[in-house]
C-alpha cells in the first residue's frame, strides 16, 4: 500500500513522519517543487528507521507523479504558509492554483485513491481540489475538524488539569474564526463539559480554539505544522485501517443541516471508501444559526473561486 503526501514544507514532512512512525503503509512518497527537499527530507526520515523501529520506506521525488501512482491516500498540504497579519482568504488565488495542477496529476496516476486536503484556506482549497479531480464528493475531503477539536481539547485539558485522552469535543463550520464548537457535544470521561468548567471559562476556551491558527502565526511568524501534520496523518489511518472513526471533516454537504452545494465542516464516519457517513446532529437554533452564519462565510470564499474559474474559462 502507499500513502502520497505532496508539499514537503513543514506541515507535509510532519505528516510524512507520523505515517511512516505508524506504519499505515509500505511506502510513503513525499512530492515537492524543489529539487532535493523531498528527497532530503525523506532520507533523512528512512534514516529514523533503525531507531525508531519501523519499516514504511520513505521516498521523495520533485515533480515526479509517477512515483505516486496507486496512492490509497493522497494528502495535499502543498501552497504558499499564512503569514503575520495575512487573512486565508488572501491564499485563495495563488493556492487554487496550486491545488488545481496537483489534483490534475493526482486524478491523472491515482484515480481511485482518496483525496485529503489541507492547504489554505482549507474550506475553498477542498472545493478546488473536488472540482477539478472529477471525484465522487465521499473521496475528496478537508482536514479542519481534527485539528480544531485537538487544539479545543487541549486548551480544556490545561484548564481542567486532566489528560487530553479524557476530552471528546465535536466542531463545526468553517475553519477559521467562525467555526462553531459545540459545549453541550463537549464530554470529559463522559461528564458533560459544562458540569466541570464555569461558563466564561468554556467561552475564552472556545475563543482561543477559534483564533488557534492566528496564535501560532502570531508567536513563530508561521503556521504550525506538528498538531496539523499528524491530524492528517490520524485521517489517513482511519481510511487505511477502515476505522469507521467519527471525525469532523470538511465535507460536501447537499441537503445536511439545510446546508447545499458547499464544503464545510461537519461530523462524519472514516472508513476505507472516505466519508461514509455524514451524521446529522439535533442542532438547536443557537447552533444552528452559527451554522450558517459560518457556511454563509464560506460560501462568499467559494464565490470568489467561482469567479475565478468562470474568467479563466471566457
Amino acid at each position: 500500500m502507499k500513502i502520497t503526501v505532496i508539499g514537503a514544507g513543514n506541515v507535509g514532512s510532519t505528516c510524512a513522519n507520523v505515517i511512516a512512525h505508524k506504519e499505515l503503509a509500505n511506502e510513503v512518497i513525499l512530492v515537492d517543487i524543489k529539487e532535493g527537499v523531498a528527497e532530503g527530507k525523506s532520507l533523512d526520515m528512512w534514516q529514523t528507521a533503525p531507531i525508531n523501529l519501523y519499516d514504511t520506506r520513505v521516498k521523495g521525488v520533485t515533480n515526479d507523479y509517477k512515483a505516486t501512482e496507486g496512492s490509497e491516500v493522497v494528502i495535499i498540504t502543498s501552497g504558499l504558509p499564512r503569514k503575520p497579519g495575512m487573512t486565508r482568504d488572501d491564499l485563495i488565488a495563488t493556492n487554487a492554483g496550486i491545488v488545481k495542477s496537483v489534483t490534475e496529476n493526482v486524478a491523472k496516476y491515482s484515480p481511485h485513491t482518496k483525496i485529503i486536503v489541507v492547504s489554505n484556506p482549507l474550506d475553498v482549497m477542498t472545493y478546488c481540489s473536488y472540482l477539478t479531480s472529477g471525484f465522487d464528493s465521499k473521496r475528496v475531503f478537508g482536514m479542519a475538524g481534527v485539528l480544531d477539536t485537538a487544539r479545543y481539547r487541549a486548551f480544556l485539558a490545561d484548564a481542567l488539569n486532566t489528560s487530553p485522552k479524557e476530552i471528546q469535543a465535536v466542531l463545526m463550520g468553517g475553519h477559521g474564526d467562525t467555526m462553531v464548537p459545540l459545549p453541550r457535544y463537549t464530554t470529559v470521561a463522559g461528564i458533560p463539559v459544562t458540569e466541570l468548567i464555569a461558563k466564561d471559562k468554556l467561552d475564552a476556551i472556545i475563543d482561543r480554539t477559534k483564533n488557534g491558527g492566528g496564535e501560532i502565526v502570531n508567536l513563530m511568524g508561521t503556521s504550525a505544522w506538528y498538531a496539523p501534520g499528524a491530524a492528517a496523518a490520524q485521517m489517513a489511518e482511519a481510511i487505511v485501517r477502515d476505522q469507521k472513526r467519527i471525525f469532523p471533516c470538511c465535507v460536501w454537504l447537499n441537503g445536511q443541516y439545510g446546508l447545499k452545494d458547499i464544503y464545510l465542516g461537519a461530523p462524519t464516519k472514516l472508513g476505507k471508501n472516505g466519508i461514509e457517513e455524514i451524521i446529522e446532529l439535533k442542532l438547536n437554533n443557537d447552533e444552528m444559526e452559527l451554522l450558517h452564519k459560518s457556511a454563509k462565510a464560506v460560501k462568499e470564499v467559494m464565490g470568489v473561486l467561482d469567479n475565478m474559474n468562470k474568467a479563466v474559462a471566457n
